[in-house]
Parts: C-alpha cells; sequence; structure tokens
C-alpha cells in the first residue's frame, strides 16, 4: 500500500456513484485532483502520460452524467483512460500500474465491469459500441446508453469508417464522442485532421432542432422516417448555408460541437442535454493532450510515454545510452537512410509511428521520401504495394501486434502480386508493460503460411543491417524482416552492407550430443546458456542460429536431422505453428525422428510486465534455457567423455 496524498474532494470518491453525489460547480476541483493525481502516479512509475491528462474533463463529466458500469462507455484508445481507471475503484492500485499482477496498462473486462471492451488497437469503438447498443434494444434494456469514446488518431483508420456506415444505417441511440486533440501519437495526418479542425456548427440550431422534434413526435407529426428525411433535407439546408458539407450528418448522424473538452461543467449540460436524444450523435470535442501541465501540452509527441520525471519541474530521467548498444529501431531507422540515399527507389511508410519506429530520421533527412499514412495498417500495405507495382521499393514498418490488422493486405495486395515490399515488423515478440495487445507473438506463424514470402529474423544489430541490405536488392519480392523492441548487443554496430543468402542459415557453434536451433535475438540467450550446460554437463552443444523461417535452410535442417537424436528449438513468437513446428514438420517430411524440444511464448496471452519477468514467466530467461539444455542432456546416452568426468 502507498502513502494516499490528502485530495479535497478525490480522496472521498471510489466509484462513479461517489462522484454523482457531488454539485456540478465541484467538478472543476475534482478535474484539478484526479490531473494532479495522474501526473504524480506517472511521474515515478512510466505509462501513456498525455493522452489521459487530455480526456480528465471528459472523463469526469461521463461519468457523473452516465450511469456506469450499467451505461457502457468504450474507450479509443485505451492510453486515453487512466482517469478513468482512477474513478472506478482502482486509485489505491493505480500504482501497480503496468507491473507484473498490477493493474493493466489497457482498459480490460477481465479486470472491471467498467472496462467494457479490449481496446489495445485503435479504431474498434464504434463497431464494438454499436454491438452493444443492439444488443441492448434487443433485449428489452430501452434505458441502457453506450458511448464510443475516439481519440488520438483513431477516427483515421478505416474500422472507424466501417462502424459510422453500420451505424448510419442501424437503429440505435449511440453516442460517438470525438477527442480531437490534433494529435495519434505523433501529430495527425490526412485530410480527416484538417477536416475536423475547421468543422463548427451552431449549438443554438442543435439545441433549437431538438426540441422542436421532441415536439413534433408528441404531437404526433414526426415518426422515424419522417425524421430521416427531415434530418436529410436539414443537412442540406446547412450545406448550402455554410457552403460545406457535414461528413457526419451526411451520414444521418446528428452533430454537436465543436466544444471546448476541458470546460467540464459545460460539458456536463451538453452531455444531458443529449443523453436521451433518439438516433446516433457525434459529439466533437477540442481538447489538447498533456493539458495542465506544460512540457506534455507544448511537446505531445514527447510525453506521449515519457518515462520517469520530476512532477514540480517536468524534467525528464534520460537514461545515459553512452556506451550502451542501440535500440533495434534506432538501428533500421539509420540504416533505412544509409541504404536510401545509395537507392533512389527506396520509400518509408508508417501508420502513424515515425517516431516510435525511428521512421522519423528517414523523414527528417528526406522529407519526400517517407509518408505518415495515419493509424490505418490496412492501407499503408496496400498503399506500399501500389508503389511497388509500380517501380518503387517501400519499406513499411509497422509493429508486429499492428501488422495483424492488415493480414488480408499482405495476402491480397503484396504476396499474390510478388511485389517488393519490405514489411519491418519492429516490437516483434515480447513488448513488456504494453501487455498482451502488444506482443508481438503471433508474427512468424501467421506469416509463414503466406506463398512468396522471404521471412528473417536477425540475431544482433549487424544481421539486422546486412538483412535490410539484402531485402532490397533487385528481384526479393516481399520481405519480412522482425526484431524486437529495445536495445540490441553490439555497442559497435555499425558494419559493411553486405548481402545474405536467401534462405541460409549459420552453425554458431559445433557440438556432437545436442542440437539447438534459435531464430531471432532470443540466440543471444541461447548461446549463454549453452555455455553455462556445457561447462555442468561436461556436453558439446550445437547452436544453429536459422535466420530464416521461409525458406528454410534445407541443408541445415538435413545436417542436423542425420547427426542429432535430441534438437531444442527456441524462437520468441508463439510455439503453435512457429519456427519450431516448422522444423517439426521438416523432420517428418524427411523421414527424420530426432526428440524436438520446442522452447517458446505458450499458448496463452501472455500479460504485462517488464520483458525480464515475463522471460522468467514463459520459461523463456537464459536460466530456463540453461535448466532445459540440462534436461535434454540427462536423457542422452552416457559417453566415454561423460564417463571421464564423473570418475
Amino acid at each position: 500500500m502507498k502513502n494516499e496524498p490528502t485530495y479535497n474532494l478525490l480522496n472521498s470518491i471510489n466509484t462513479p456513484d461517489d462522484l454523482r453525489q457531488l454539485n456540478v460547480e465541484q467538478l472543476p476541483e475534482v478535474c484539478d485532483e484526479l490531473r494532479q493525481d495522474i501526473i504524480k502516479e506517472l511521474s515515478c512509475n512510466p505509462g501513456h502520460f498525455a493522452a489521459s491528462l487530455g480526456t480528465v474533463e471528459l472523463t469526469v463529466a461521463l461519468h457523473y452524467i452516465y450511469n456506469t458500469p450499467y451505461d457502457r462507455i468504450v474507450w479509443d484508445v485505451g492510453h486515453q483512460a487512466y482517469g478513468h481507471k482512477i474513478l472506478t475503484g482502482r486509485r489505491e492500485a493505480f500504482f501497480t500500474n503496468r507491473k507484473l499482477g498490477g493493474i493493466r496498462p489497457f482498459p480490460s473486462p477481465e479486470e472491471s465491469e467498467y472496462d467494457t471492451f479490449t481496446c489495445g488497437h485503435a479504431s474498434n469503438s464504434i463497431s464494438a459500441a454499436l454491438g452493444m447498443a443492439v444488443a441492448a434494444s434487443k433485449k428489452g434494456e430501452k434505458d441502457r446508453r453506450v458511448v464510443a469514446i475516439l481519440g488520438d488518431g483513431s477516427m483515421s483508420g478505416g474500422l472507424a469508417f466501417e462502424g459510422l456506415n453500420n451505424t448510419s444505417t442501424t437503429s440505435n441511440n449511440l453516442l460517438i464522442i470525438l477527442n480531437d486533440n490534433d494529435m495519434a501519437i505523433d501529430r495527425s495526418v490526412g485530410g480527416m485532421k484538417q477536416y475536423l479542425f475547421n468543422l463548427t456548427t451552431s449549438n443554438r440550431y442543435n439545441q433549437l432542432r431538438f426540441k422542436a422534434s421532441r415536439l413534433l413526435f408528441k404531437l404526433g407529426i414526426l415518426n422515424d422516417e419522417r425524421r430521416k428525411a427531415l434530418i436529410r433535407f436539414g443537412n442540406s439546408l446547412k450545406s448550402m448555408a455554410a457552403q460545406q458539407q457535414n461528413i457526419f450528418e451526411g451520414m444521418n448522424i446528428r452533430y454537436f460541437g465543436p466544444i471546448d473538452g476541458h470546460d467540464v461543467k459545460n460539458l456536463t449540460r451538453v452531455l444531458r442535454d443529449i443523453k436521451d436524444l433518439q438516433g446516433p450523435k457525434i459529439l466533437h470535442l477540442h481538447t489538447v493532450k498533456g493539458k495542465g501541465f506544460a512540457p506534455a501540452e507544448k511537446h505531445a509527441t514527447e510525453w506521449h510515454a515519457p518515462g520517469k520525471f520530476d512532477p514540480v519541474t517536468g524534467e525528464r530521467f534520460i537514461v545515459n545510452t553512452v556506451g550502451i548498444p542501440p535500440l533495434y529501431q534506432d538501428v533500421f531507422g539509420n540504416t533505412l537512410v544509409e541504404l536510401a540515399e545509395a537507392n533512389s527507389k527506396i520509400f518509408g511508410v508508417t501508420p502513424a509511428m515515425p517516431s516510435g519506429c525511428s521512421m522519423n530520421i528517414l523523414m527528417s533527412k528526406m522529407p519526400g521520401r517517407a509518408f505518415d499514412v495515419g493509424i490505418a495498417e490496412g492501407h499503408a500495405v496496400t498503399f506500399s504495394g501500389g508503389m511497388a507495382k509500380d517501380g518503387l521499393l517501400p519499406f513499411c514498418n509497422i509493429y508486429s501486434s499492428f501488422m495483424q490488422r492488415a493480414y488480408d493486405n499482405i495476402i491480397h495486395d503484396v504476396a499474390i502480386q510478388n511485389l517488393s515490399v519490405v514489411f519491418c515488423l519492429d516490437r516483434a515478440g515480447l513488448v513488456g508493460e504494453d501487455g498482451p495487445t502488444h506482443h508481438g507473438a503471433f508474427d512468424m506463424a501467421y506469416l509463414r503460411p503466406i506463398p512468396n514470402l522471404t521471412i528473417a529474423s536477425p540475431m544482433d544489430e549487424h544481421e539486422l543491417r546486412r538483412l535490410m541490405y539484402t531485402a532490397q536488392l533487385p528481384d526479393k519480392g516481399p520481405f519480412v524482416l522482425r526484431y524486437p523492441r529495445g536495445r540490441g548487443v553490439l555497442v559497435d554496430w555499425i558494419c559493411p552492407l553486405e548481402e545474405i543468402p536467401v534462405g541460409k542459415g549459420r552453425k554458431l557453434k559445433d557440438g556432437n550430443d545436442l542440437a539447438v536451433i534459435s531464430i531471432g535475438p532470443i540466440g543471444n540467450k541461447v548461446a549463454s546458456a549453452i555455455s553455462h550446460a556445457e561447462a555442468e554437463s561436461g556436453r558439446d552443444i550445437a547452436h544453429y542460429d536459422l535466420r530464416f523461417l521461409k525458406p528454410l535452410d534445407e541443408e541445415l535442417l538435413h545436417e542436423v536431422g542425420r547427426n542429432f537424436s535430441r534438437v531444442i528449438t527456441v524462437e520468441d513468437g508463439v510455439i503453435q505453428g512457429g519456427m519450431g513446428s516448422a522444423v517439426l514438420e521438416f523432420m517428418s517430411d524427411h523421414g527424420y525422428t530426432p526428440a524436438i524440444k520446442r522452447i517458446g511464448l505458450p499458448d496463452r496471452f501472455v500479460q504485462h510486465g517488464t520483458v525480464t519477468e515475463l522471460y522468467q514467466l514463459c520459461g523463456m530467461d537464459e536460466n530456463s534455457i540453461t535448466k532445459e539444455l540440462l534436461n535434454q542432456c540427462a536423457l542422452l546416452p552416457v559417453t566415454s567423455k561423460i564417463k571421464e568426468l564423473t570418475n
């Protein structure tokens, strides 16, 4: 238990029911205290900072007006919801946020009844909330309200527009709140951002129309069909008068706003006024990401997840990186510039994560050679396919877990046509505190069956650079590179750019007793584990770096199949269908019968914690691998060398 600071109002709020006992005049004070609590907590326990500061007033207003958890609030994306967690019974436990066994990094129905839906990826709220609204209607729960909150650029995702389209044609009373802060993680981009910034509608007009429609319904003059026709007619008149078309009202979705999302008293009034309005509605708020903390307001991207900082001065506590290996993403970003300088066909593509994946390095040095396409992974892939079809060579960088959203695009728009797109899967493997929505657990398993793909994973920074160089050589087709979050292993990471033969692994160490096959950076843990196991067991253990999941190095695998009775495979991905499965299939297809032990991510969703903790939890840390090596060594026949050591 932590020492609780004293707040005049927040200390007495354990649930939204407590919040609703206050009067509206007290809500600004609640907002101030809630904002200070978020700043205090995150200064020493890092997490997503600026986004939640920007939604404090919205969070308070929603829980004040709506009967949560009976009424449903769907957050999109969930890193805006720290204030929501604090107000819904988790304030005392909030110091455990993102820690192993503690509060989850994003809202989760497994954690709280107030968390209505999983929301680690963007743009799903309208679809999910519409489903809840329809369910409430079909179950006769006419008093249940449903609210979807889109912020941090989520409206730029295609799924949001699919949800809007269905919302406009389905009977529902859904409220969609657009938290327009001109931001995703980096600055929002695209026409929708500019449209939302310029959009205006008269609140007085909306209030008059609402009152008139309610009167006409009471008089029996208006029904649902006539109402829709009137809305279309009214929208046409508004468009003519304003000389602009409101995209939402063009879809027969009532539009309110934009209003100041930091005026909590006015926000509660507006929410109360439109709460019982029939039909789908959009409430457009203008907010400031990082609101209430000056450094975050000025530099919202840097303060999205700033790490530890001084809550008074705003000084960030930056780790001294002199003499330690670089981040894999920075090796990627700098190498991409190096390659682009030599190859004019190379362009960069990223869906709203230029700083997160270090594409911003290319953007800074060659502004015309990189594209941030917004939160739109499927579009990023197909856009890259179109570029490749007409002779360019895009490096499409998408986090591994986000690439899941573009699976069909990979197959339909790139692989079938064998187009030369380099897919750079950042954050492959366990990512740590962001938890199961962000772990890059599935990419090897879901990509391996797709024809025409080359799939590779570098063991270190030199291998990443050389594989990037290889991928951009002529006629390589679609090429996947997966690498982890965090730092590599080489301080001296710059090396000559040389081609690696596609489908060619390497033997890192000879051995006669046991073979270990690894892929990717986890091979560094394997190398250390082998050294410890050999010293303790007296066995000779061979180590192979497979490098390529597809195509497999068949010569290497034939060597293993012919010479070893026991084999261990180690991968930083799900054990079902990944590299170990590929090795099993190869051995079976070619009549080899070694006993194969697979080490990888278990068949469950791994929760949040530090990467070190999660490796231990999954039996994939160096000590666990060493123990498994010793277990396998103990099952081998006793050799003359072992007899000699034991005598």
